[in-house]
């Protein structure tokens, strides 16, 4: 989905999926006075700050194997601590019934 020239990415789209499912007339309610695409770019844009943060903060507290020598453990860490980070995302951003 792009409006104008910025492309709504990932968490933008869940979080108009979660809408349209669970709260579609707040959804259509948005989409009536305007607001829709700049709360959906500003959840994407929070999102994937928040989970890059969280994965750092992850990271700093499990740290990875080194990634030279044991590189399909270093992927599976990093997969194991950005699934933790997104599933934090979505309960705080994504799925919150709240604008």
């Amino acid at each position: 989905i792009s409006v104008g020239s910025k492309p709504l990415e990932k968490y933008g789209r869940m979080r108009r999926a979660f809408l349209a499912e669970n709260n579609p007339i707040l959804l259509d309610d948005m989409i009536l006075t305007d607001p829709l695409f700049p709360h959906l770019w500003e959840i994407d844009e929070t999102a994937h700050r928040r989970v890059e943060q969280i994965m750092a903060e992850l990271l700093e507290k499990n740290p990875a194997p080194d990634k030279a020598t044991q590189q399909l453990a270093w992927v599976q860490h990093m997969n194991s601590l950005k699934a933790q980070a997104e599933e934090i995302v979505n309960a705080e951003l994504i799925f919150a019934n709240r604008i």
